[in-house]
């Protein structure tokens, strides 16, 4: 596997190195030793998949609060996202910027995403399917999030969304939310 940092500090794009063959390839997605040795969480207790019909979906922006805060590994194993992370770390030099990457089931790419950081993710395909390995178990009484089109993050998504969760439409701005 190969690590490969962002403008975020903590936030690291996996990438698999495969090894082909005239049956096609076999690579690792993760190495708990491999992790271990970067000081990257290397436990994962709950694992999810997050399926959207339709492109233009967007999911996010998303957290858990403190004490529950999660690391994820997130990775789309069908069709393609843009994938958004926002640093909301209190002090951290990178606060408020965020990151885009696509992740897709042809590149197979993976993003670490650490805690205190929001994430979400815009469809670039119909029928996409994300993965997630998450540190902690979901946790309804710390979920948080930040609206996607926020002004105090200026996102700049690839298209508008043409579908999105009620809840995700109306966070409010985040200069009115104590901070994360």
């Amino acid at each position: 596997m190969k690590f490969v940092p962002t403008a975020l500090p903590g936030v690291v794009l996996v990438e698999m190195q495969p090894m082909e063959d005239e049956r096609g390839f076999f690579a690792r997605t993760f190495c708990r030793d491999e992790f271990r040795a970067r000081g990257l969480c290397d436990d994962f207790p709950q694992c999810s998949i997050s399926f959207n019909q339709k492109r233009a979906t967007l999911r996010g922006m998303h957290y858990q609060e403190s004490p529950h805060a999660e690391v994820k590994l997130v990775r789309c194993t069908q069709g393609s996202i843009h994938d958004v992370i926002v640093d909301l770390r209190p002090g951290s030099p990178t606060l408020r910027q965020w990151v885009a990457v696509e992740l897709s089931a042809a590149n197979r790419r993976a993003l670490y995403i650490p805690e205190g950081l929001a994430h979400g993710f815009l469809t670039l395909q119909d029928e996409t399917e994300v993965s997630y390995q998450i540190s902690r178990p979901h946790r309804p009484e710390a979920a948080r999030g930040v609206r996607y089109d926020d002004p105090a993050f200026g996102i700049r998504w690839p298209s508008p969304p043409a579908v999105i969760a009620e809840r995700d439409r109306s966070y409010p701005d985040h200069a009115l939310q104590r901070p994360a």
